[in-house]
């Protein structure tokens, strides 16, 4: 009696438990999405007000940027390999001039039953940017979905980690898939990706 007085106690401890790390974890989820939702609308307002956003820049109308829902499946955690005999990578932009950068390392990811692989590169040239990170990337939405040359996505330098997380509800498209006159790098062609990153901005309709 005694020994099944304790079996029954441990379930029920067992499925507290669980209850408990549930409910965690779906307010973590919650204030994860409220997270990207402010960001969004923050944007929106900056978008629609800034004298730095290119629509006011331009003198366009705004109406309205549009996106995945967010989707915590696609925050994930890359594997970052270092470069050791790093090169210097020149891409192409819209308008038809080129940016220089220096490989960074890889990141490795798995999703959606694809192996995925992207170049992070650091900004080489003159400027507030110089050192920062770039990545850009294409992948299977893009063109249909997303705007066809390709969205980027802001990464930090981490010293000494192993791996770096890559939040692709943060995807953004760059100025010139909303104005012509901005000068913007197409994703090399490792950052051309085979999966759908249905995450993130969508193309702008104005």
């Amino acid at each position: 009696m005694k020994t099944n007085n304790i079996i029954l106690l441990i379930a029920i401890v067992v499925v507290l438990l669980s209850v408990m790390y549930a409910f965690m974890g779906g307010q973590d989820q919650t204030a994860y999405i409220n997270e990207i939702q402010k960001e969004r609308e923050d944007k929106e307002r900056f978008m629609r007000n800034s004298s730095e956003s290119p629509f006011v820049e331009a003198q366009m109308d705004f109406s309205r940027l549009h996106y995945y829902p967010v989707d915590i499946r696609y925050k994930v955690i890359a594997n970052l390999i270092p470069i050791q005999n790093k090169r210097t990578i020149i891409l192409a932009t819209n308008d038809g001039n080129e940016q220089r950068y220096i490989e960074y390392a890889f990141a490795e990811f798995d999703l959606d039953g694809y192996h995925n692989k992207l170049l992070i590169l650091e900004v080489l040239e003159m400027g507030p940017s110089r050192g920062k990170l770039f990545l850009a990337f294409g992948d299977a939405t893009s063109a249909v979905d997303t705007y066809g040359s390709g969205r980027y996505l802001d990464v930090a330098k981490t010293p000494g980690s192993s791996t770096i997380t890559l939040d692709f509800n943060k995807a953004y498209n760059p100025y010139c898939a909303y104005v012509d006159k901005y000068s913007c790098p197409f994703p090399p062609p490792e950052n051309l990706l085979q999966v759908s990153i249905k995450a993130g901005e969508k193309i702008y309709h104005d």
